[in-house]
């Protein structure tokens, strides 16, 4: 360590993953360097890209003001603080949760997921989350996936996106199910409702990536960070000339496809916290009791109601559909109102 500018004690540095706080000032020898490249060479424990990670992630500040950008120049007398937060477990706890299961056998598992519940424990998601409840649910049953007893999680559907999804439970679904995925052979459909008036059939092909002036928005992008992305919408109803219940299949699966492709188009989804900004101007075209339903449903309207696949080990065609949850069928018995 560099006398010059130490870490916080000047005693042996406490394990970078415990969960501490970390302080330097920059000396004049270091002045000039990435802020990234000066903090891994003085925590030798932590990896540039896990700084890079931290940084991004928020939790470095200079002279108490936050900093999420590396590749920051640091300057002599520069003082920063990076906090580095316990490491999440090494694998998911096993928690028992009720959930909706549709089918299971010793391969696989279809459940019908409510809105609000994670998928994968994350930071501020270690817990309570679907794999958690896999894990309490089928315990001993799991065969074992890249040598451990894990659900092989395929596919993905958004925190307050309701609706189906398919698990593995041994290796020989998990690959199964990974390569139908992958050679879009799934039949899947989801239920949404969108602002305004969207044609009988169209479709949207925009690649998609992460938004560059925000990145926990994804957006249609152009350039080599875009990855083809295609959904096709075919309309349903018609609500008032302002609300659009349409059905929508992926021909990919793309991270938030069907959302960021009609916000795009200017069709947001009703409550979509990211992707609805501003009130849509096709409110106004609502009754009093339907816009307050509208605009003050407090999730994307977004429900995977059909799922279809071939069985990892029988070769039966297995298809289920799922009616959308209640506070979707509430919003859609409001719109349908004329007073």
């Amino acid at each position: 360590m560099n006398d010059a500018s130490p870490l916080s004690p000047s005693v042996p540095p406490p394990r970078p993953e415990s969960g501490e706080h970390h302080s330097l000032t920059v000396s004049d020898a270091q002045s000039g360097q990435r802020i990234d490249r000066l903090l891994a060479e003085t925590l030798p424990g932590l990896s540039r890209s896990r700084i890079k990670a931290l940084i991004e992630g928020g939790h470095l500040t200079c002279s108490g003001v936050l900093l999420r950008e590396p590749a920051h120049v640091a300057r002599t007398g520069m003082a920063f603080a990076l906090t580095v937060p316990p490491a999440a477990p090494a694998r998911p706890e096993a928690e028992h949760h009720d959930l909706p299961i549709l089918f299971e056998d010793r391969d696989l598992i279809v459940i019908d997921k409510p809105a609000g519940l994670v998928v994968h424990p994350a930071p501020g998601n270690e817990s309570g989350t679907l794999v958690n409840a896999l894990l309490g649910h089928c315990g001993e049953d799991l065969e074992g996936i890249g040598g451990e007893k894990r659900p092989g999680i395929v596919h993905r559907l958004d925190k307050d996106t309701s609706g189906l999804m398919v698990a593995a439970k041994t290796p020989l679904a998990h690959q199964a199910l990974s390569n139908a995925f992958a050679a879009r052979t799934i039949d899947r459909a989801y239920l949404a409702l969108a602002w305004g008036v969207l044609p009988a059939e169209t479709e949207f092909d925009g690649p998609i990536g992460r938004d560059r002036r925000d990145r926990k928005r994804m957006a249609v992008v152009t350039g080599p960070t875009g990855k083809h992305a295609l959904t096709r919408v075919r309309r349903l109803d018609l609500l008032h000339h302002a609300v659009s219940l349409v059905e929508c299949r992926l021909a990919t699966g793309r991270t938030h496809q069907i959302r960021v492709h009609l916000s795009h188009a200017g069709h947001p989804l009703l409550g979509d916290p990211v992707y609805l900004r501003r009130i849509p101007a096709a409110a106004r075209a609502l009754p009093a009791i339907a816009r307050a339903a509208a605009l003050d449903f407090p999730r994307q309207a977004l429900h995977a109601a059909r799922l279809g696949f071939t069985h990892p080990r029988t070769g039966e065609a297995l298809l289920f559909t799922s009616e959308p949850p209640a506070d979707f069928r509430a919003l859609l018995t409001a719109l349908q109102r004329e007073d």
